[in-house]
């Protein structure tokens, strides 16, 4: 499926307050992303990339403007319906994890499965699974606090995938990592993509973590300012 269409923005704006205190977080953003692409979306605070990525995730709704998502016209929906979508088609990692303090690798990597109704057997062996792709097959029973923060990000990075979606979303995914524990996880990021195929839209406003994907988009004051292939791309070294 890769090269199909994923993402297609057309003159989409964001703004927020009334009056006096109205502030145009988005000014008119056309963006195009194909099923398949690493995309790291990069920008200045106040630039408007985390409104665009809330955009995208159908967390928030735009002022105006049009937002496909594989065919799909996402600003016509209701929020139940963006709702449904989000969580059957995209995956999510956030730089603070979120995982569940009091509970095991194993069982916040279930949790995604266990809002869908999947038996606990089902559960069990599909998080089993989503741990092995990460790299941590022993550390089921391990509550976050006994884990170190690039494998709490590994547990994260499982939980996002584990319902097999076809896209991830990822908010400064290494933005509590040291540069060691970095690397491994952006190359990990790499191989869903290669492997999988799974398309990976990220957020980040470091150069060589932008380094991994293979486009990086440019926004400020709300706008694009440049979107370009990354003829510099850091590969995973195995």
């Amino acid at each position: 499926m890769s090269g199909e269409s994923l993402i297609e923005l057309h003159n989409l704006t964001k703004t927020y307050g009334k009056g006096d205190a109205e502030f145009k977080a988005l000014r008119g953003v056309d963006l195009n992303i194909r099923i398949g692409e690493f995309v790291a979306i990069m920008g200045p605070s106040g630039s408007g990339k985390s409104t665009l990525m809330n955009l995208l995730g159908f967390l928030d709704t735009p002022t105006s403007g049009s937002y496909q998502f594989q065919g799909i016209q996402v600003e016509g929906l209701s929020k139940d319906q963006r709702s449904l979508l989000r969580r059957h088609a995209l995956g999510f990692i956030f730089q603070g994890f979120n995982l569940l303090a009091r509970t095991s690798a194993l069982e916040n990597v279930e949790l995604p499965l266990l809002y869908r109704g999947y038996s606990q057997k089902q559960r069990h062996e599909l998080a089993r699974t989503a741990l092995a792709s990460v790299g941590i097959p022993d550390k089921t029973r391990n509550t976050p606090a006994e884990l170190s923060g690039g494998q709490q990000q590994r547990v994260a990075i499982a939980r996002a995938i584990v319902t097999n979606p076809g896209t991830l979303f990822a908010d400064e995914p290494t933005g509590n990592l040291d540069s060691k524990t970095t690397l491994e996880i952006m190359e990990l990021l790499c191989r869903l993509n290669s492997e999988r195929g799974i398309s990976i839209i990220m957020v980040t406003h470091e150069d060589d973590v932008a380094s991994y994907a293979k486009r990086v988009v440019r926004v400020k004051d709300g706008l694009i300012a440049s979107d370009q292939l990354n003829s510099n791309r850091s590969l995973p070294s195995h």
